[in-house]
């Protein structure tokens, strides 16, 4: 059931899933009732609860002497694997939940070091300007000069 269950069109996933729940219902033997519980916790079609499975296999497990040993290490077996499934189920919706604020967060950082650096640019822009500026009246401070030493010199 457990290899046949996911591995079949939704029609026949639906009623070997509804088959096992019926004579987990009707005639509730730890047979039927572990048929049921492990139904439910094998992924991959519609009847797939992994809460439910763990709570079934939680309660089976809760009388040990009611199962088979070959059960009993099933059951086992298969509730860590529902556990391992649910947490890693709750970490990945965390992670989805956490991703976008992350990204927002990132963003809105870049956006504020984007205008940081902008500004900078523009400052360091203005004052190159302005170095510009008094570099040519310095140059022009020294050919009024340099004019005035060339035209005394010519006169003795």
């Amino acid at each position: 059931m457990m290899s046949g269950l996911p591995q079949r069109d939704p029609a026949q996933q639906a009623e070997i899933f509804q088959a096992a729940k019926d004579a987990a219902d009707i005639t509730p033997t730890t047979a039927n009732r572990l048929r049921y519980a492990l139904a439910l916790a094998t992924p991959g079609h519609g009847g797939a609860d992994p809460v439910a499975a763990q709570r079934q296999l939680s309660e089976l497990l809760a009388r040990p002497e009611t199962l088979l040993p070959i059960e009993r290490l099933l059951a086992l077996v298969e509730l860590k694997e529902v556990e391992q499934q649910l947490i890693l189920a709750s970490e990945n919706k965390r992670l989805r939940e956490e991703t976008p604020h992350d990204s927002h967060d990132k963003l809105a950082a870049l956006n504020r070091r984007l205008t940081t650096e902008m500004d900078e640019n523009a400052r360091l822009r203005k004052a190159l300007e302005e170095a510009k500026a008094k570099l040519d009246a310095v140059m022009h401070i020294e050919r009024s000069i340099n004019d005035r030493g060339a035209s005394g010199s010519a006169k003795p």
